[in-house]
């Protein structure tokens, strides 16, 4: 490994990264930041992209082409929809689809598109040190499916749907696309999620409410992941 990235999709899910750093340099770049740092020799940029599939690609690609990050993190918050996980449990993507992918009328399963597939994997590898952390740390860590899409669900309906269709255990904006990224750049990838909010729930309380603190739990497990690499 040459450089790390550490991605997040909000501020929130970043600021408890940098704390981890000092000497931080701030690139500006494509109506983003990036924030290049070391953990001892490892070479690190931080980022968050906004919210949603269109700004992670982006920032994903411009993470790996643009300053030749060759592995890369994820880091931030989910919401639930598999009934086992609660506010403040932690997650990794297996496996990651795009629930709002929808070109069933020309004959094709939700989340598939030509030339593509219904999930992308993630690096199994880094999956396993991750799950090697929290055995060390007495932490439970779950390893399945989640769903991506660009749109907030808080709709008992629509949260049954994307679990039925795909099988999947949370949901959130971001994490399938930057693996699609990391699948045809052959990039490692690992997708970490800490849930926020359970998403038949009230989305505007349970996520002003939990957010700050599952942020920092993604993040804080995530570093001790990062220590793994150095």
């Amino acid at each position: 490994m040459t450089k790390l990235a550490i991605m997040g999709a909000m501020e929130e899910e970043i600021t408890p990264l940098l704390e981890y750093f000092t000497d931080i340099k701030k690139n500006q770049y494509a109506n983003n930041i990036y924030y290049e740092c070391k953990l001892n020799n490892l070479d690190v940029v931080i980022a968050y992209s906004k919210i949603g599939k269109v700004f992670s690609t982006l920032t994903a690609s411009t993470m790996i082409q643009k300053f030749g990050c060759d592995t890369l993190l994820f880091s931030g918050v989910a919401g639930g929809i598999n009934p086992k996980l609660k506010i403040g449990d932690l997650i990794v993507a297996s496996k990651l689809s795009q629930h709002d992918l929808d070109i069933t009328a020309f004959g094709h399963p939700h989340g598939y598109v030509p030339g593509g597939d219904i999930y992308v994997n993630t690096d199994h590898k880094l999956n396993q040190i991750a799950l090697e952390v929290a055995n060390e740390n007495g932490l439970e860590l779950i390893e399945g499916i989640i769903a991506t899409g660009d749109q907030f669900v808080c709709d008992e309906k629509r949260k049954e749907f994307i679990a039925n269709t795909f099988n999947a255990d949370a949901l959130e904006m971001e994490g399938a696309s930057v693996a699609v990224v990391c699948d045809a750049l052959d990039v490692p990838c690992m997708i970490l999620r800490a849930i926020s909010d359970t998403a038949d729930m009230d989305a505007e309380f349970n996520f002003d409410k939990f957010l700050e603190d599952s942020a920092k739990k993604s993040a804080s497990f995530l570093m001790k992941v990062v220590q793994k690499l150095v």
